[in-house]
């Protein structure tokens, strides 16, 4: 049944672009974080993602029940959360609690241009995916309608 692997793919969309703009959101909000639990400016974080190759036990499972011989799969998913290695911005404020011996704070990198060029790219992913559910709902709404 191509109308459910469809919806799966369309579906995993979703979730991968809604956890790339909650991570560019806390890039955003820490942008001005010098200190974080370790002791350093805060990293900024990337979202990883990588083409579902192969399909879950679930899929293989439902593939044998309607006597086919392999199941496909299709779709993206999030594999890790990295932090971006480069260096910290470096501002020269002695009066900052968090300054080093030589006046300097080490300040998150973070750029705002970035994030939000990333968050209105990950904002049209998921519009996109919307579209496509929103698709897929009427093919299936005027299938039913060819039984009436």
């Amino acid at each position: 049944m191509a109308f459910m692997s469809s919806m799966n793919i369309v579906g995993s969309g979703l979730t991968a672009q809604q956890m790339r703009l909650d991570v560019i959101s806390e890039n955003i909000t820490n942008q001005n974080t010098t200190r974080t639990e370790n002791g350093e400016a805060y990293r900024r974080k990337m979202v990883v993602m990588e083409s579902q190759g192969e399909p879950s036990p679930f899929q293989q499972v439902l593939a044998r029940a309607r006597g086919e011989s392999s199941a496909t799969a299709g779709g993206v998913r999030v594999t890790e959360i990295v932090e971006d290695p480069s260096d910290f911005k470096l501002m020269y404020d002695p009066t900052h609690p968090d300054a080093d011996e030589d006046g300097y704070v080490e300040l998150p990198n973070v750029d705002l241009v970035k994030e939000m060029a990333d968050a209105m790219a990950a904002s049209q992913a998921y519009s996109a995916n919307v579209t496509a559910f929103n698709v897929l709902k009427q093919i299936a709404a005027r299938g039913l309608e060819i039984g009436k």
